[in-house]
């Protein structure tokens, strides 16, 4: 199913419409500032297992997940006072930061260490699918099988249409990943450059 919502003033009931697909276990391909993502929701042990299917890629490889906002991150990890003061200037934008996990999040989510890659992204629609929901939602990039990465959600829908349950279409987008940050050990280290500024953590 392709749908279009506007990004910039999403339609509530078209959010409603993409929430109770993720709430019956559904995922759905979605915008965020960066590239499109693939999702579901974070506590459907069995939907993320389906998006490891999906995209063919190793259980010790974890997702990323999306939180609403700086305050919701919180529930999910632990935040010093140095992270939340570089973190409060950088969201939303195009960042993952790599931060300790809180016993909340999912084990799958958690092979190596506790440590979760969270998001927050500066992109109205995928906020918009978050705070309805009301806990966060995976996010991994949407890449054909040869690992490229897709821009126009028609293409998604032609491609993973029998395996996703919704394509969100918020537009063409110019796909650019998200730059890294670990804050693990109190002192930012960037893991990988990409959109967004990183001379801050430098």
């Amino acid at each position: 199913m392709l749908l279009s919502i506007n990004n910039e003033n999403p339609q509530m009931r078209l959010i409603k419409k993409a929430v109770e697909i993720l709430e019956q276990g559904g995922i759905i391909i979605y915008p965020t500032d960066t590239v499109y993502g693939m999702g579901c929701d974070l506590f459907n042990k069995r939907a993320i297992e389906r998006i490891y299917d999906i995209k063919q890629r190793s259980r010790k490889q974890p997702f990323s997940f999306i939180c609403a906002d700086l305050k919701d991150i919180s529930n999910y990890a632990s935040v010093s006072n140095y992270a939340y003061k570089i973190m409060r200037r950088m969201l939303p934008g195009p960042y993952t930061f790599i931060l300790e996990a809180s016993r909340i999040v999912p084990k799958i989510l958690l092979p190596k260490r506790k440590a979760v890659g969270i998001r927050v992204p500066n992109e109205r629609i995928c906020l918009a699918l978050v705070k309805e929901l009301g806990h966060p939602i995976i996010s991994t990039s949407v890449t054909t099988r040869q690992n490229e990465v897709l821009s126009d959600p028609i293409d998604m829908e032609k491609e993973f249409k029998h395996c996703v349950d919704m394509v969100i279409d918020g537009g063409v987008l110019v796909p650019e990943q998200s730059s890294v940050v670990s804050f693990l050990d109190d002192t930012p280290e960037i893991i990988r450059i990409g959109k967004g500024d990183v001379s801050l953590f430098t």
